[in-house]
């Protein structure tokens, strides 16, 4: 809905779908609604979003709240507490068997 590829192009619809796949835990579509966040002046907003993400591992969402953490719209404790989840998350995807891969 986004680009309009096949279907008309929707706002409201990309939004809806955005949320549901942010609600049902990818990293991505929770990144991309602190992007759209951002894009409409809602820092606030978008920097929760991000730090979701980053929980969940998004690399993307780590750039993004060190760039508003230099902007001064993100504190150094709760980058810090991102930094430490996003690590986390990364952590738990390791296993000996992805290593031998």
């Amino acid at each position: 809905y986004r680009d309009g590829h096949d279907v008309e192009k929707d706002e409201g619809k990309e939004m809806y779908h955005l949320e549901l796949a942010a609600i049902g835990g990818h990293p991505e579509a929770r990144y991309n609604l602190g992007c759209h966040e951002w894009n409409n002046d809602n820092i606030e907003r978008a920097v929760k979003h991000w730090i979701i993400a980053a929980a969940q591992g998004h690399d993307g969402s780590i750039k993004a709240l060190m760039y508003e953490f230099r902007r001064g719209f993100v504190s150094k404790d709760d980058l810090a507490a991102a930094l430490r989840a996003h690590q986390a998350a990364v952590d738990a995807t390791k296993s000996p068997q992805r290593e031998a891969a």
